[in-house]
């Protein structure tokens, strides 16, 4: 296992958790896109998971970028500027691809500052809580540079293109309470009490079928890009496995037999 994201299923929930909390969880280096995107591919074939959490160890959510790595390759990347799209190519962009091709549900439950492309890996999520003490920022031109991890894609399908622009182009952060006016988190709740929320919303996702789950992500995730009458032939595809499907006859029989439901996952 690798331990810069620590990976823990309990009744088909799964928890993934950045673990290098000393340096506030930066997810920009090799070894943590590395670990991420194999945690995600984990999560993507262990079917006995219904709905996933992703957290961070320590005080922060996800730094984003490390500053001191960035300072660190500042002749580099000037001296070299051809090479630097495929440094964003085959490192963070990977993190995002993984997401979008992930059809587990995951709520992020952000435990603290949530930076730049830390920000924007809470967007990747489905649903996002705060703890009290989390902030976010798009603060990426704080530091002169834009979202390369697909920030400009991701933050305005989440709170709307006027606040992502005001977010990005100030690159100031919001606490927990502006976040939730805008729609950025679903949730705020006291530190102490994330991760039981975060539990508590993974608990009622993943009381229902799983195959059932991840076809209506695909079909909301698809929905942000297809057109409505392609959705809608993808969405009648899609049906028709499910009414094939056990948990669907067992979901119909103890409706009418006036009892709870037992799904398999087949």
């Amino acid at each position: 296992m690798n331990e810069l994201v620590l990976f823990e299923k309990n009744d088909g929930v799964a928890t993934l958790t950045l673990n290098q909390p000393e340096r506030r969880n930066p997810i920009s280096e090799t070894g943590m896109v590395e670990a991420l995107v194999d945690a995600l591919d984990r999560l993507s074939a262990s079917q006995d998971v219904r709905v996933a959490i992703l957290t961070g160890a320590g005080s922060a959510f996800s730094s984003g970028g490390d500053i001191r790595a960035m300072a660190a390759e500042l002749d580099t990347r000037a001296e070299a500027p051809l090479d630097t799209p495929a440094y964003y190519l085959k490192g963070i962009q990977r993190i995002t691809r993984a997401f979008a091709a992930l059809d587990v549900p995951i709520i992020a439950a952000v435990n603290g500052p949530a930076m730049g492309a830390g920000c924007d890996l809470a967007c990747m999520c489905d649903i996002r809580i705060a703890a009290e003490s989390a902030r976010f920022a798009e603060n990426f031109v704080k530091v002169g540079i834009i979202p390369g991890d697909g920030g400009a894609w991701l933050l305005p399908r989440v709170v709307g293109f006027s606040k992502a622009c005001e977010m990005t182009f100030t690159g100031e952060s919001l606490d927990a309470t502006a976040a939730l006016s805008c729609g950025l988190v679903s949730q705020v709740v006291p530190d102490s009490e994330l991760l039981s929320a975060a539990y508590a919303l993974a608990e009622r996702i993943a009381a229902n079928p799983p195959h059932a789950l991840r076809m209506a992500k695909r079909l909301l995730v698809q929905g942000r890009e297809m057109a409505q009458l392609p959705l809608l032939e993808l969405a009648a595809q899609m049906q028709a496995l499910a009414h094939t499907s056990r948990d669907h006859s067992e979901a119909v029989e103890a409706f009418l037999e006036k009892r709870a439901p037992r799904f398999t996952g087949r």
